[in-house]
């Protein structure tokens, strides 16, 4: 039994990146362009967004863009006026207040950048994530104006749950300290694993190879080692979030997994 009806996959436009970011120690010499996905479910009980995209705003306004990007000698993002979230969801014919509930993989700025837009919504995230993103000095990667604003209605959960019939979280600790990964069961396509940042590219999964930056690389390792057994035991799909090999070759909205 499953609740889910639909996946639809939002490219919510690209990174400009280091390899290494994404395979610690491997492809230093390279830039790769990886992109930036949110996965829009329509349920049984309502749309559910897993994870919400880049802030936009981040990008468009110069100051912002200097404080939160090229000071740290960071590129910015590339957002298109097609990857924006809104855009794609009046292709599917809904819109932010049809989104009820949005869960996140980790506060990471690719993986939260729409909140503010959400606030009517219920937010689901580890409290482990919560706690460290809050935190005095969580990193460069949390842009705390994205996540830290009056208003949000925080879900915080502990370990592996479900979230309804066809929706489990896994925990997934090593990329983050509250980092937590999806399984989606579909009446027709079957399981699909969205494993968000606990292994970007397909060789972080074929060679175990680690991501860039951890907390902790012995858990970013199990987070692996699970991932690639379940997706064997559940002869799963798997969609990978930062493989730009592999978003060329995804249903991307409004098509849809179903």
């Amino acid at each position: 039994m499953t609740d889910i009806k639909r996946l639809f996959v939002l490219l919510c436009g690209f990174e400009i990146l280091p390899k290494t970011i994404s395979t610690r120690d491997f492809g230093g010499r390279f830039i790769l362009s990886e992109p930036v996905c949110a996965y829009l479910l329509d349920t049984t009980s309502g749309w559910v967004l897993l994870d919400a995209g880049l802030n936009p705003d981040n990008i468009d306004d110069p100051a912002r863009r200097e404080a939160c990007f090229t000071r740290h000698g960071m590129t910015a993002p590339i957002v298109r006026a097609a990857h924006r979230i809104e855009a794609q969801l009046e292709q599917i014919g809904i819109g932010f207040q049809d989104i009820d509930w949005v869960i996140l993989s980790h506060l990471h700025f690719d993986h939260c950048g729409y909140l503010g837009r959400l606030q009517h919504a219920r937010i689901s995230v580890q409290q482990a994530e919560y706690d460290v993103a809050f935190g005095g000095d969580p990193g460069l990667a949390y842009i705390r104006s994205d996540y830290d604003m009056a208003g949000l209605q925080w879900d915080l959960r502990r370990g592996d749950w479900t979230a309804m019939p066809g929706l489990t979280l896994l925990d997934t600790r090593g990329h983050t300290a509250g980092h937590q990964s999806a399984v989606v069961k579909l009446p027709g396509s079957g399981p699909i694993i969205l494993p968000f940042d606990a292994g970007d590219l397909a060789e972080n999964f074929e060679h175990e190879v680690l991501p860039g930056e951890c907390c902790d690389d012995a858990a970013a390792l199990r987070a692996i080692r699970r991932l690639n057994a379940l997706q064997q035991d559940l002869d799963a799909r798997m969609l990978l979030f930062h493989d730009p090999v592999a978003i060329q070759h995804m249903r991307l909205a409004p098509e849809y997994y179903d």
